[in-house]
């Protein structure tokens, strides 16, 4: 007798506690509730949301990682399962494990059991300290597949919780050790993996090589889908380095791809990504525009069949890049709104600590309120962004927000010693980050901030170390300029 995984919809013997096919652990209560909705004609819960639709089974049955956040969503919302049989569920395992260590037995695969529905819970903690302690388990039995998938997962729950360098270190550990196996899917789930953790920590060499090693493997094994969803990876590093040439290219097979395979998914990912394209490139933003509201309207198509977090994880950036649009062509209010339905989505799937992806949006609606003259909302939102980037080590970004403050302060708030203050703050991590050239034109504003409130001595001080540095960097103009101030002011 077998049934459905309720993760990859593959076959499984009854009684198995990890699917053989893609080595969830499975929750010996759920499989009643998996038939019992699957047969129901109310199909509003587990059935439904991992998707009776044809049109999307094709991303389903093979999904990105061997134990990926966005699959478990599909499969599993918390707002339609509700949380007293999670926690019935819970009893129930802790008894079976404090049985099983009484008399010896195996518990390993009991805790990777628990530490799914505790991450089903959105409880990353205790999800980390079970699995945790699965894998010094796998360990003590020396279980190298089971040691491999243990990492893979603490690596995963260490990415949502924001400590990447600790996630990198357990992905490196699982490659190694499934590489040894010669396991190619599980090797590519991972190379993927790592390349997504080091493209938040913006190491885009390294993200780069390893979604690149992942699609050069697909293509050596034939796995023509994992060879598209590495090369869809790829494409956000492509952004960053502006290969906007290649990225066309990835997104045309990809289209081509999801279009024959009618997989919904897929599309709706493409779409989104051929608006970005399109907005980067800055020659046609009613096409981007158009893509955009294309993703959208997939995915009102397919909105029953995932789960709420999954949504979101989508529309995030097709409200964002709506915003942006609407911003360009000065429709404040719109854009207004389409930023804040992108604030609101981030906030529906982040974890934790604040996502990198909510400082980009403050940033943008902190723009948004300084075209609308609220200004003491603008501070507060690029200051939060800022605090967000800083959190995330973008230095610089930081800097470049702390400066964008201290210019409100000046121009509309009129409070030029709060403007020095950011300046002075913006400054520092200039000059640690050897960034001259934005150091000297800080040091130029500072100077002309002091001459407004006639502390001559000050400011002088300020326009030669901006002349030293424009000395160096040999900009002729910009010297001559703080020579002449610094001339003027010394004749009074």
């Amino acid at each position: 007798m077998t049934f459905p995984c309720p993760y990859c919809r593959k076959e499984v013997p009854r009684g198995s506690v990890i699917c053989p096919h893609c080595n969830k652990p499975l929750l010996s209560d759920f499989e009643k509730i998996d038939e019992d909705q699957l047969n129901s004609k109310n199909l509003n819960t587990y059935g439904k949301q991992y998707g009776r639709d044809p049109s999307i089974a094709p991303y389903l049955d093979d999904p990105y990682k061997f134990s990926d956040d966005e699959e478990r969503e599909i499969s599993f919302d918390v707002n339609e399962i509700k949380d007293e049989k999670i926690e019935r569920e819970l009893k129930r395992l802790e008894q079976q494990i404090d049985n099983e260590q009484i008399y010896g037995g195996d518990v390993g695969d009991l805790l990777l059991q628990k530490a799914g529905l505790y991450h089903k819970m959105r409880d990353l903690t205790r999800s980390l300290e079970t699995l945790e302690n699965a894998l010094k388990v796998f360990e003590s039995e020396d279980n190298h597949l089971k040691i491999g998938i243990a990492h893979n997962e603490i690596g995963l729950i260490k990415e949502q919780m924001g400590y990447l360098e600790d996630s990198i270190y357990h992905f490196e550990q699982s490659i190694r050790i499934i590489k040894n196996l010669g396991d190619t899917k599980k090797l590519l789930s991972l190379y993927n993996n790592i390349g997504n953790a080091y493209f938040q920590i913006k190491d885009l060499e390294k993200a780069y090589n390893y979604y690149q090693h992942a699609i050069d493997l697909a293509e050596r094994e034939g796995l023509t889908f994992e060879e598209i969803k590495s090369s869809s990876n790829l494409i956000e590093v492509l952004f960053e380095l502006g290969n906007y040439d290649r990225i066309k290219r990835i997104l045309n097979r990809n289209l081509d791809y999801f279009q024959k395979k009618n997989d919904y998914y897929g599309l709706i990912l493409t779409y989104i990504k051929y608006g970005k394209l399109y907005f980067n490139l800055g020659n046609n933003y009613n096409k981007a525009y158009n893509y955009l509201l294309s993703s959208k309207d997939f995915i009102t198509e397919i909105e029953e069949n995932i789960s709420i977090y999954l949504k979101a994880k989508l529309e995030w950036e097709i409200y964002f890049y709506l915003g942006k649009i609407e911003l360009l062509w000065e429709n404040i209010k719109k854009a207004e709104s389409y930023l804040l339905k992108s604030l609101e989505c981030v906030r529906t799937f982040e974890i934790g600590n604040e996502n990198y992806k909510e400082g980009m949006i403050l940033e943008a609606l902190g723009n948004i309120y300084i075209l609308k003259e609220e200004y003491d909302a603008a501070k507060e939102y690029i200051q939060l962004a800022s605090d967000i980037y800083y959190r995330y080590g973008e230095d610089i970004k930081t800097a470049e927000l702390k400066a964008q403050i201290a210019s409100i302060f000046h121009s509309f708030s009129h409070d030029d010693f709060k403007a020095i203050d950011f300046y002075e703050e913006a400054l520092k991590i200039y000059e640690n980050s050897n960034y001259f050239k934005e150091a000297a034109k800080i040091y130029q504003k500072l100077g002309d901030l002091y001459l407004t409130k006639n502390i001559t001595d000050v400011a002088i001080s300020q326009f030669k170390k901006a002349k030293s540095i424009y000395e160096q960097l040999k900009d002729r103009f910009h010297t001559q300029l703080m020579n002449e101030k610094i001339q003027s002011l010394k004749q009074y």
